[in-house]
């Protein structure tokens, strides 16, 4: 009988076990289930196919009788659905996807910081977007949310203030505020789609994942994403296909 099924199955899951406890600094000799239980609060991946992999420790055990001495003596040959299936979570587990290639035509909105702060408003009216990216010198200078802008144009007509003066006179680099970026995750190029979506998991607050080369302001930024991509984010994570968006 050929146990092709068998020999891929088992080379997917040894590699899962392998990577799980390299992540983890398990014990070698952890119980395959046990693992994947306690791995499952700490990584999207092992928590979306938790179940699975669960299975698939049993299916391994079924599937091995014993070592000899031409290697593991299958007694039993898993379907080509089930290979597919764990050489799939092999490949998100032990090879996730970066963002950057995910979303790798998304183009990035930004506005200059000796532009006034005009060009902000009507960058803001133009495409929609609630986060601009303020360049200065070819890098990353600081961020305009347009909620934080409209608090200042709030402010100066509360106080009399000249608003289109403000607003021509005041350059974008002008009102940059250090505290602004708290409401924002930075995520190096390495970063994938799973560190996203458990960056918007974990913190509800933020405006948007900012993706540079290191993950630090001062670098040209690769990628923005905002709450409103989230759903596209959780259908990529939903289907076996990786196709940009």
């Amino acid at each position: 009988m050929d146990y092709a099924n068998a020999a891929r199955f088992l080379k997917s899951y040894n590699k899962i076990e392998s990577q799980l406890k390299i992540l983890y600094n398990e014990r070698p000799t952890q119980n395959f289930t046990d693992l994947v239980k306690r791995c499952s609060d700490r990584n999207i991946t092992v928590r979306r196919y938790e179940n699975e992999l669960v299975d698939y420790g049993k299916l391994r055990n079924a599937i091995v009788h014993r070592a000899g001495a031409a290697g593991e003596l299958f007694i039993a040959n898993p379907s080509d659905e089930v290979v597919v299936n764990i050489e799939y979570i092999e490949k998100q587990l032990c090879n996730p996807p970066r963002v950057v290639d995910v979303f790798k035509a998304r183009k990035l909105t930004a506005i200059f910081a000796d532009k006034p702060l005009l060009t902000a408003v009507q960058t803001f009216g133009a495409t929609e977007k609630k986060s601009l990216v303020v360049y200065d010198r070819g890098k990353m200078r600081g961020v305009i949310n347009s909620y934080f802008l409209y608090r200042l144009i709030a402010a100066r007509t509360e106080a009399g203030e000249d608003v289109t003066a403000f607003l021509t006179q005041t350059l974008c680099g002008d009102i940059l505020d250090p505290a602004l970026l708290d409401r924002y995750k930075l995520l190096s190029s390495e970063a994938t789609v799973f560190d996203v979506f458990e960056a918007f998991e974990q913190r509800k607050d933020i405006y948007a994942v900012i993706v540079t080369e290191n993950g630090v302001v001062g670098e040209k930024v690769l990628l923005l994403l905002t709450p409103s991509d989230f759903p596209v984010i959780n259908r990529y994570l939903e289907t076996y296909s990786a196709k940009t968006f």
